[in-house]
Order: structure tokens, then sequence, then C-alpha cells
């Protein structure tokens, strides 16, 4: 580690809609119970016969937070992480408010929630302004369900699919070929000067291809974007920036912050490519912060409670992870985390409100450090700010000293 146990880098990977156990105000939510991490690794036993086969993780101290049906054996004394949990002071479980306030941000006014639809002058305007025979749908539903009951009649008709969720978001889903990739994004950039007035958090272009007349499923692609509303406040990411601290963003990371406070970012298809482009770029870029969201374990597997295929991914994610603890300098350090729960053996499609993992890895930081629960996602933001500068940051408390 370099002089004044200054990081020269920091590697900080959300594994979105990982959880790790209901929440203090759980039961607010309607979540009482949830625990992605505890619950995912439960029923996989259970259903597959063996555990989750997650070794890098728990060796990192991951069944130190929550409890992990794991017949690893693995003793006190072999643990080589800074393990810990967050709670989220923000008002959603989303998102956007996860990753705003993991870097200084705290949502206290919720984002608007639009159950029922939108109205039919909003819809009317945005038909209206980019010249659209009409839209389908316009209410709360199944991203996956819609293509299904409403995927042909798009094609036939060329009006986009518009629905929402139970978080803030305006998704658009659209054919790629038939109705145009460019087109849609052209479409979702007027909603969300719209959705800026709705206090939207998010307007989703939902990209889609494939056609079930000539035999061939919907299936939706990864040329997916988010188009978020610009943050209400600076960020340490900002602030990073403004101290000529390189910051990287892979994944849908620049997405989230509206490209405020990441100069660079890297888009991917999905967990694999993302986890590809990481150690590449660990490889290739020796300083500043590598920031970075793995999206599937949320967006194929979470929301279609599809524990199997979840099971899968974070086992294709431990790999990684012990291969990039394998690359890590000594003035590196390695952050995971998630920013909201979507325990997939949950009832219902929703995110889960649930504490979140917070796992601290340096090659010569301390071993089998409890980090406790921190009181807000933001202490990571804060921690790593002096990793990277040798000062405090505001936005939370910093547990450098612990590291």
């Amino acid at each position: 580690m370099s002089e004044l146990g200054k990081f020269k880098r920091v590697i900080w990977i959300v594994l979105d809609g990982v959880g790790a156990g209901e929440a203090h105000d759980a039961e607010a939510f309607g979540d009482v119970g949830s625990n992605t991490l505890g619950n995912l690794s439960q029923k996989i036993k259970l259903t597959r016969g063996t555990p989750l086969h997650i070794p890098n993780l728990v060796k990192l101290g991951a069944g130190k937070i929550t409890t992990l049906a794991n017949d690893s054996g693995i003793k006190d004394s072999e643990i080589i992480g800074a393990y810990g949990k967050a709670s989220e002071l923000s008002t959603g479980k989303d998102t956007t408010s996860g990753h705003w306030e993991m870097t200084g941000l705290v949502v206290k006014e919720p984002f608007e929630v639009y159950a029922k639809g939108f109205s039919e002058e909003v819809v009317n305007r945005w038909i209206k302004e980019n010249n659209l025979p009409g839209v389908l749908c316009n209410e709360a539903a199944s991203g996956t369900e819609v293509l299904e009951k409403l995927g042909l009649e798009h094609m036939h008709t060329g009006k986009p699919i518009l629905y929402t969720s139970a978080d803030s978001v305006w998704q658009v889903a659209a054919h790629e070929e038939s109705f145009g990739l460019e087109r849609l994004y052209t479409i979702c950039k007027s909603a969300r000067k719209i959705c800026d007035e709705l206090n939207v958090s998010r307007v989703i272009a939902r990209p889609f291809i494939g056609n079930p007349e000539k035999g061939i499923p919907f299936k939706r692609t990864y040329n997916r974007k988010d188009y978020a509303q610009i943050p209400f406040g600076k960020t340490i990411l900002e602030d990073l920036c403004s101290k000529k601290i390189p910051v990287l963003g892979i994944g849908k990371i620049s997405n989230i912050f509206a490209g405020v406070g990441i100069p660079e970012n890297i888009d991917t298809k999905g967990n694999t490519d993302g986890l590809e482009v990481t150690i590449r770029e660990i490889n290739h870029r020796k300083s500043g912060l590598i920031y970075v969201n793995l999206i599937d374990f949320d967006m194929l597997y979470g929301h279609r409670r599809d524990v199997p295929g979840f099971a899968a991914a974070l086992e294709e994610a431990d790999i990684a992870i012990g291969k990039i603890m394998s690359i890590m300098n000594p003035d590196d350090l390695l952050v995971l985390t998630a920013d909201h729960g979507n325990d997939p053996t949950y009832p219902g499609t929703d995110h889960t409100r649930e504490f979140v993992p917070v796992i601290c890895y340096s090659p010569e930081g301390k071993k089998n450090v409890s980090l406790g629960i921190r009181d807000s996602f933001s202490d990571m933001g804060a921690t790593i700010f002096e990793a990277l500068t040798n000062e405090p940051h505001s936005s939370g408390k910093s547990f450098l000293k612990d590291l």
C-alpha cells in the first residue's frame, strides 16, 4: 500500500439486486423475510441438491453477513476480507436511489410511481411530439409478459409498448428491426424531458428482436438504454473528477448518473461481458476508480424469479472475482456491494428492501474484519473517496481505517 494508506486504484463492483437480508424497515415495503443471498443459497441447495458454490465470496466474508446454506466449512482465520452490510436511507428500493446514495446523495423525496399508468394528456403529448400512431399497454406490467401479449400487435401497428412497474420508470419496448433501434432511443429521450416534469426516476428503452409468426420467439437485447434524471447534487464521482482522478464506468453506470461524474463509460452486454471488460481494464488502467454494474442478477433473474439462473450468474461472478483478486496490486482496493435486493425466492416481481453487502479486499489489507451495519450506503462512497485522495468526504462515514 502506498504512503499514508492511500490506495492508487479502487475496483467497485455492484452486484445489481444481490441483497443481504431484510432491512430494518422492510415491513413498510412489504418485504419481510426477503434475503436475496441467504434465501437463494437455501433454495438452490434444496432444489439442486448441491450448495451454492461461491468460494471466493465466502472467503471474503459473505457468510458472516447472512446465513448461507454452504458446506464450505471455512474458519474465521481463513477469511481474508472485511465484511458488513449497509442500510439504505433513501426512500426507495430502486437502482437510481441505491447508486446515488452509495456515491453520497440520499434521495429523501421519493421518485413518483405511476402504478396505474400515465395520464392520457401526458401520453398524447408524447405521441404528438414523436409522430407516433399511438401506444400499447400504458400500465404496470412485466416486461416479458408484454412482449408475449403485445409484441406482434406492436410490429403490425408500429405503436410502441409503454409500460411501468412498482419502480419509478417509464419503459418503452420496441422491435429493433421493424420499429428501429435509433428511433426507440429518440422517443425515449423525448420521454425523458416529460419525466423530468413528472419526477420519474428513469426512462428505459427496452429493444427486442424475434418474430413468433416465423417461429422466432421474442427476446430482449442488451441494447437497452436507461435515461435517468440528472443527480440533484454533487457526488463523490464529480469530486474525484475535480481532483483529476480517473473515473471509469462499466455497464449502465453512466446511464444511472446521466453521465454526470462519469467522463468515460464502457457499455456491456450483461454480466459475462461486464466481468471480461472489468478484468481487461484492471490490466490496462493503473489508477483511479473502476465502477462496475453487473445487471443480469436483477434484469434476467431477480424480476423473473429465476432461482437457477440467479445462482448460475452468482457462481460465474464468483469465479471472476477470484481472477480479479489474483491480478490486484498491493495498493488496490476491491469493494463489492449491491444497490437493492431482488430476492428470486420472494413473491411478486419487484425489488426487495434489504441491506446490501459491503465486502472489501486488498492484498495488503486487514483480514477477517467486521464492518458491522453501516447507517447508509454513502459510507462506501466516503471510504472510496478517502482511499483515493487521503481526504475525508462529508457524504458518509468512512471505514477506511478498518481496512
